[in-house]
């Protein structure tokens, strides 16, 4: 990686911040947004340096290649507040190379990491108040990259923006809510060879539809299986999956289908630490629903950034349904806690995967 030295950012501040409007025990997710934005853009040939200014809506031209061609990747993150005011993060490292990862399979230029921590951080600082301290309170982060090319030509943009917003929020679910689930056969989230492991935009809209189908039964997610046998579990809507099966965590393997989730990798390494044994493998449907018969199914649980740990009450296939049969003392709530102790440090972290922003 090229390391240079960055100058000082530029920004230009709200006149009145609009924080005394906001309700924060009462927040519907990712519906209102802090007072600033970051925003750079990437024209002949390099990236300008980020700047921050009062968020709001910009002007883009209807031609703009986004709109036609789909040239849109993002990233969905949290910040935090511990009790002594200190600003944290969890793996920004491991967001901000996903992000480029993600990038480049969309033929986009990437945002090189100093761009993307300078105004992260100077973003965070600057909206620092809309960040409540408290396990369940934290600011969601989204960074994002657009093509902005006024063109409708079928080739890639060379004119690209790219933004951080920032949503206060709480717990997505609370500590006892479980989901019901419903295995999807019929369509398909990624295929071999497509951008299902990049956080492409369009992946998220083409989910939009079969979901809404669950929905409309009674179910809050589906799970979608690999497009080819439709025998394969690969992942829940916008989460990766786990299922124990006696005292072992089974998830199915990251590949060009599967999103290689950030609190995916933490609960494999946490379980690791805990000598709870993991298996990373393909897993078919039928073995679930053997497991749920025989009893050995003890747990189903989703994660990802928005949810963490999102307990699986019941699975339905094929008009059945399968639950698991939850022990008192669950993997899930084990691994819930040391991952959010992490997070509004409240205990040591062993890995590293705290970052305080200064």
């Amino acid at each position: 990686m090229d390391y240079f030295i960055l100058s000082k950012m530029q920004i230009t501040k709200v006149s009145e911040s609009r924080i005394h409007q906001v309700d924060f025990e009462h927040i519907s997710f990712g519906s209102i947004f802090s007072d600033h934005m970051v925003q750079a853009t990437f024209e002949n040939g390099k990236w300008n340096q980020p700047e921050i200014i009062p968020y709001g809506d910009f002007k883009i031209s209807p031609a703009a290649n986004v709109f036609h061609y789909g040239q849109a990747v993002f990233e969905g993150m949290k910040s935090y507040k511990d009790k002594n005011g200190n600003i944290l993060l969890f793996r920004p490292n491991d967001h901000c190379h996903r992000l480029q990862k993600s990038a480049k399979r969309l033929q986009i230029p990437p945002v090189p990491s100093e761009y993307f921590f300078q105004g992260l951080e100077e973003l965070l600082k600057l909206d620092s108040h809309w960040i409540k301290s408290g396990v369940g309170n934290s600011l969601y982060v989204r960074p994002f990259i657009i093509g902005d090319s006024p063109e409708i030509q079928a080739a890639p943009s060379n004119i690209f923006k790219f933004m951080i917003i920032c949503s206060p929020a709480k717990s997505y679910y609370d500590e006892t809510h479980q989901i019901k689930v419903l295995v999807n056969t019929q369509h398909s989230r990624a295929a071999v060879g497509g951008v299902g492991y990049v956080k492409a935009a369009g992946n998220y809209g083409a989910q939009f539809f079969p979901t809404q189908l669950a929905i409309e039964q009674g179910y809050q997610q589906i799970i979608w299986t690999d497009s080819t046998s439709r025998q394969y579990i690969e992942e829940s809507g916008t989460m990766n999956l786990f299922f124990r099966i006696h005292d072992t965590l089974l998830t199915p393997p990251i590949s060009d289908r599967i999103l290689d989730g950030i609190t995916r990798k933490s609960v494999i390494q946490i379980a690791d630490d805990l000598k709870i044994p993991v298996e990373i493998r393909p897993i078919k449907i039928s073995e679930i629903i053997q497991a749920s018969d025989d009893g050995s199914l003890k747990e189903i649980f989703g994660t990802g950034t928005a949810v963490v740990i999102c307990p699986i009450a019941e699975l339905s296939y094929q008009n059945k349904h399968y639950i698991a049969n939850w022990p008192m003392d669950t993997y899930a709530q084990k691994i819930k806690k040391i991952i959010t102790d992490i997070q509004y440090n409240l205990t040591n972290d062993p890995y590293g995967w705290r970052y305080h922003v200064t």
